[in-house]
């Protein structure tokens, strides 16, 4: 950021909300959440005229309004304007220079010169990028904007994600869950890590499948990112957790070119510990070795250039970047499934931008994007008793080997009038997800660790076959995207409406059991006890009897191709009061429908969904000094692709269980006895049998959206001339969720209350997406013809109500940049809190989109309303740069953070019995109440990442020299711990053990040209 210029010190400041009032804040007026443009505003003399040109092309003049205020809007970013006033048609006065924030104003001012005789020279005036004031009073909602400028400075990871963590509110997701091409994921004012929505210059790009991440830029081509913890206005919905949205580089008049290396050796990496067994866990293994991390290992390289300028000076330009990134991994697997695994992986990134400016009122920009990921890694065996590595066992076929997205956009803006601007965007996403099948025949090993030690001898025995479940290596994707918003002004009004819609095709999606189509599944139950439900229940499985060992034969199959279609129109009006009152008032209407594998509609919610969004700004002082501002909205999610998968498709999901007396080479049990089932065979919790689903028994009839309400009130305050401070409360409402419900007896049974014959009952299904914590009506088919509707009510059920409530307080500290320094500091105290993370589950790693464990029977959610996963309750941020000399800066990024709540998860009640067949899912911790976060907490997590750049004047500061430190205290902190207990006599002794840590300390060196 840069301090204002002695010049415009100097200048007579008006209110900076009033100088709004020209044309508001809607559509070409308006600050929208995933706007590619910034806007610029101002005052002078009453009937002259203020004239925009940039190094981009852009040409714009408007005049100067009867009370001496102008304003242009729908600027692009990415290039610098010079700013002239002119009066009878000479120049009078002038700024050179300006840079604008995405999304933001920026404040032009001018004092009133007689004639171009009495101007100054123009050649002395310069504003530059966020010239003061630096309260912003024309924006109503909560964003963090940071520039191309600051991540050149700051030692950060090159993902979108680690550029987001800068915001306050965001948290690192779990290490579960990763993104399209295998990058970290974020929550975001305590929303699940799938409920963030992703753009590239304006265009959707989050993962259409199940909401994992989006493609993102190339690092070195982000002019912009922004980061919107809520607030955003009605031009933009679909989203409970934040926004990421990036503005690429653009061609200017003057070429451009540079490249950049960066290596991270794995010398420079410190050796993490290894992980061990709790010793307070009460099992054999207590104190043990679980994971051999000591030797785990990596390198990674990064190459990347850019070029940019123009074709046609003045006209059409150009600007392409390139990125690639290379990563070397060793990494060995904990007791669980022992293993080494040699991974390398090649992540390229490209992006092109065309501009093309055909007049002063036309604009058109095409995009590119791809982003891609190639992985490889050989799998060996690991003999933990003499910490050796073993013989080939193949490929690992456990995640895509080939994925990535390529997007295509196009961007058409006009300036119809001063007052009516018109942009459409159209674009297209094309996803590929490639994974080859395993070599092997032999059926997956599942838990080798609970194999009877009177057979094994203490020793697990598998087979080459690393993987439970195969991705079908035919399977793509297809976004499309169009939106049309048209802006007019008139008056004290911006009138802003517009469409947004968005079609996604899932083609040849899911996985199924590799090998020989089914694996082979260890475990240990209580010998007296059944294993799973009570005796006549659809679940039940009888007592293993003996040693409580037993094995089942795991089955799964859920591959389909499925499409969604969202449509959503919005209004939005910006009023402007009087000169320190904006109020900003819109509505939202969305729809969304989700199509089954053969091309029905299981899900059609397009009946209204109003979400209106209110905002206002009041600049309390009329210099731009003090902004008070608040605003309330509510935000609908649409279900992505993936979740009718399960839900909507033919999915088969079962187990066979059954006793044994020997285990073969291959890790195959031999001498099978079958163990009683409810069915004789086969049982499936959810009634999952591999049967075609009836689009109308795959929801609720009574089905909602999923929606949030959202409450924001804060304050921005100027500390002198230099610093800004401030503090914002937010408290967010998960209102509506969907998820699915397995509990058919239930459903069942109350069609027995509403008097139906059971013989005309034909199969219930066992598994209904439905609104938690609701009363639900479904539809069970008639043997007679047609459908029966059960009523059930929430007491029914006998699930609690759905509960997910965030509240947030912020406190800031900022020095904007003056040339010599930038810096800030931020304190958060949030809570998370209730008994739904929302669309994933966090501790057990579960990433089945909207058909999670949650909610599927009573009894799983008994005691479980308390701190959710991602919910931290203190947070310190502070990051900045420091320019020692002309060639030296020094830059650090510190986050301090309390851990997340801790959880234990067993068998249910005080008898620790398993009335759903899940297992160790149930909020009781060896027969006591076991609420989210009982437990306590995690411990603090202290990060602190330091860097240097040395930029030579004898390279005329176009070569630098740069290293940086990453955890430089090299504390390696716990992020999450096994959360499944067993049960007592059945301990499961992975419980409490680390699963995921933060890095150890490393170094990263780069050289890099611009010129």
């Amino acid at each position: 950021m840069s301090s204002r210029s002695t010049r415009q010190a100097s200048v007579l400041r008006h209110s900076a909300l009033a100088l709004a009032l020209a044309i508001g804040m809607g559509g070409t007026g308006a600050v929208l959440a995933q706007s590619t443009a910034g806007y610029l505003f101002g005052t002078a003399q009453p009937g002259d005229t203020v004239e925009v040109k940039s190094g981009g092309g852009i040409n714009r003049e408007v005049p100067v309004d009867a009370n001496g205020r102008f304003r242009l809007d729908n600027l692009p970013v990415g290039s610098a304007y010079d700013v002239n006033l002119k009066r009878n048609g000479a120049v009078v006065d002038s700024r050179k220079g300006v840079n604008l924030t995405v999304g933001k104003g920026t404040d032009v001012s001018f004092a009133a010169a007689a004639t171009a005789a009495s101007a100054q020279s123009l050649e002395s005036v310069t504003v530059t990028a966020n010239s003061l004031p630096p309260v912003d009073v024309s924006t109503v909602d909560s964003r963090t904007v940071i520039t191309s400028e600051q991540l050149a400075k700051l030692p950060l990871g090159r993902t979108a994600e680690a550029i987001a963590l800068l915001a306050p509110g965001a948290v690192s997701g779990s290490g579960y869950f990763t993104g399209p091409t295998g990058n970290a994921l974020v929550s975001i004012g305590g929303g699940s890590v799938t409920e963030n929505a992703y753009y590239i210059n304006g265009f959707n790009t989050t993962d259409p499948l199940s909401g994992f991440g989006g493609i993102t830029l190339p690092y070195g081509a982000i002019d912009q990112q922004e980061v919107l913890a809520g607030g955003y206005g009605a031009a933009y919905g679909r989203s409970a957790g934040g926004v990421i949205s990036q503005v690429g580089k653009r061609g200017t008049n003057e070429w451009h070119f540079g490249a950049q290396v960066l290596w991270e050796p794995r010398g420079t990496r410190s050796t993490p510990g290894n992980d061990h067994y709790q010793v307070n866990s009460d099992t054999a293994s207590a104190g043990e070795l679980f994971n051999y991390n000591k030797k785990d290992t990596q390198m990674r390289q990064v190459e990347s250039a850019y070029v940019g300028g123009p074709l046609i000076k003045d006209k059409l330009y150009i600007f392409l970047a390139a990125e690639q990134e290379k990563v070397n991994q060793d990494r060995y697997t904990s007791q669980d499934s022992p293993a080494y695994y040699d991974r390398s992986y090649r992540n390229p990134k490209y992006y092109g931008k065309l501009d093309w400016n055909i007049n002063d009122s036309n604009i058109l920009e095409g995009t590119y994007a791809s982003n891609k990921q190639n992985y490889d890694a050989n799998v060996y065996d690991f003999d933990y008793s003499t910490l050796t590595r073993g013989a080939f066992e193949g490929k690992d076929t456990s995640q895509n080997t080939k994925s990535g997205a390529e997007l295509y956009t196009f961007k058409y803006t006009s300036y119809i009038t001063d007052d009516l601007t018109l942009t459409a965007t159209y674009g297209k996403m094309k996803g590929t997800y490639y994974t080859p099948v395993p070599d092997s025949d032999n059926p997956h090993v599942i838990n080798p660790q609970f194999q009877d030690p009177a057979i094994v001898g203490g020793n697990p025995i598998t087979n080459d076959n690393p993987t439970t479940r195969v991705y079908d290596p035919q399977h793509k994707s297809t976004n499309r995207n169009l939106r049309i918003d048209l802006s007019y002004h008139a008056g004290d009004h911006t009138i802003t409406g517009g469409i947004d819609n968005q079609d996604v095709k899932d083609s040849n999606d899911g996985q199924g059991t590799s090998g020989p189509g089914y694996a082979w599944e260890y475990n240990k139950h209580d010998p007296a006890t059944p294993i799973a439900g009570t005796p006549g229940s659809s679940s039940y499985v009888a007592a293993p009897g003996g040693d409580g060992y037993y094995v089942d034969r795991y089955v799964y199959d859920a591959r389909a191709s499925v499409r969604v279609k969202q449509r959503a129109q919005y209004l939005e009006d910006s009023w402007q009061v009087n000169d320190r009152w904006l109020v900003k008032v819109g509505i939202r209407n969305d729809q969304f429908t989700n199509y089954n594998g053969v091309g029905q509609s299981y899900l059609k919610l397009t009946s209204p969904q109003w979400a209106p969004r209110l905002g206002a700004t009041w600049d309390v002082n009329g210099d731009s000094s003090l902004k008070i501002y608040a605003n309330a909205g509510r935000y609908y999610l649409a279900l992505p692709a993936s979740v009718a998968l399960r839900s909507a498709g033919q999915s088969l999901y079962t187990r066979e269980y059954f006793t044994y007396t020997g285990i073969d080479s291959l890790g195959q049990p031999t001498g099978l006895a079958p163990i009683d089932t409810a069915t004789g065979g086969p049982i499936s919790a959810n009634r999952e049998y591999g049967i075609p689903r009836d689009p109308n028994t795959a929801t609720s009839r009574s089905l909602k959206s999923e929606y949030q309400d959202e409450f924001i009130l804060g304050f921005d305050k100027t500390l002198g001339d230099k610093w800004v401070y401030g503090a914002k409360a937010t408290v967010r409402k998960l209102k509506n969720a969907i998820d699915d419900v397995g509990d058919s007896d239930t459903i069942y049974n109350a069609l027995i209350n509403q008097g139906v014959d059971p013989a005309t009952i034909g199969p219930i299904q066992g598994s209904y997406l439905f609104n938690p914590g609701r009363a639900s009506d479904f539809l069970v088919p008639n043997t007679n013809g047609g459908y029966y509707t059960a009523h059930v009510s929430n007491a029914d059920f006998g699930f609690p109500h759905l509960k997910r409530n965030y509240y947030g307080l912020e406190m800031y500290l900022e020095h904007p940049f003056d040339g010599k320094w930038y810096g800030k500091v931020d304190y958060l105290y949030s809570k998370s809190y209730g008994n739904s993370e929302g669309q994933v589950r966090s501790d057990i790693g579960q990433t089945d989109v909207s058909a999670t464990v949650d909610w599927d029977f009573p009894a799983l959610m008994v005691y479980s309303n308390g701190e959710l996963s991602n919910s931290r309750r203190h947070t310190v941020k502070a990051y900045g740069s420091y320019q020692l000399t002309d060639e030296f800066l020094l830059s650090g990024n510190i986050t301090m953070q309390s851990g997340a709540p801790k959880d234990c998860l067993g068998y249910f009640g005080a008898d620790e019995s398993d009335p759903t067949g899940y297992g160790s899912y149930y909020h009781f911790c060896y027969g006591q109440p076991s609420p989210p976060g009982k437990q306590g907490h995690l411990p603090w997590t202290y990060l602190v990442d330091l860097s240097a750049e040395y930029r030579p004047i004898w390279a005329d500061k176009k070569l630098a020299f740069s290293i940086s430190v990453f955890n430089v205290l090299n504390k390696r902190d716990k992020l999450a711990i096994y959360p499944q207990a067993g049960q007592v006599g059945a301990v499961d002794p992975d419980y409490k053990t680390t699963l995921f840590q933060t890095t150890p300390r490393y170094a990263r060196f780069g050289i890099s040209y611009d010129f």
